[in-house]
């Protein structure tokens, strides 16, 4: 049984490794630059996965609600940066989401729905300001056609482990998954 569990996260791992470097727009389209713009920050990989993660260990409407929830903010928050809107200590937030988050799926606290979707909105909203920093000469809504279309890919990962290693060892693997996002963003922050 613990084979199977560490077999799911490595597979969960595996499916979130950057597989090629940010993609110049001009040559592979904006569609495909935004896209892998996600894929090359860890935080942004830890964050959206244990979005995934969070959503299937709240179960029942959770699961479409709360990566609707940050996929959706996320866009406001990247048409907040386009019309020029400044925000202030965006990367921190980022950070801060990782180990919120994670902190979150470890507690296991019996949170509501509603609450889970706020709190990852709020740090979407950062999340999709950031993003626009890496338009370049991206025709902005291909790009964020990609990144949001990244993102949902990565809020899957995390829906399908959170579910995984709940059938695997009940509620402590996916907590356990919780601490090492916590843990993961702990050490972003502190390399960073």
């Amino acid at each position: 049984m613990l084979k199977r569990a560490f077999l799911a996260l490595a597979i969960a791992g595996a499916a979130t490794v950057p597989a090629f470097a940010h993609l110049d727009p001009v040559e592979h389209g904006s569609l495909a630059a935004g896209f892998s713009h996600p894929l090359f920050g860890l935080d942004h990989i830890l964050a959206m996965v244990a979005v995934g993660l969070w959503a299937a260990m709240q179960g029942g409407r959770a699961i479409w609600i709360v990566p609707a929830a940050f996929a959706g903010t996320m866009g406001l928050g990247f048409v907040a940066a386009i019309m020029g809107m400044p925000l202030p200590f965006a990367e921190p937030v980022i950070l801060a989401s990782v180990i919120f988050i994670g902190i979150a799926i470890a507690l296991a606290l019996p949170v509501p729905t509603s609450t889970v979707a706020a709190a990852v909105g709020f740090f979407a909203f950062f999340h999709g300001h950031a993003h626009s920093g890496e338009l370049g000469s991206a025709g902005a809504w291909q790009f964020a056609a990609g990144f949001a279309l990244s993102t949902v890919v990565l809020h899957a990962v995390g829906l399908a482990a959170g579910f995984a290693l709940n059938r695997l060892g009940g509620k402590w693997l996916p907590r356990a998954a919780g601490a090492a996002t916590a843990l993961g963003g702990l050490w972003l922050a502190m390399s960073a």
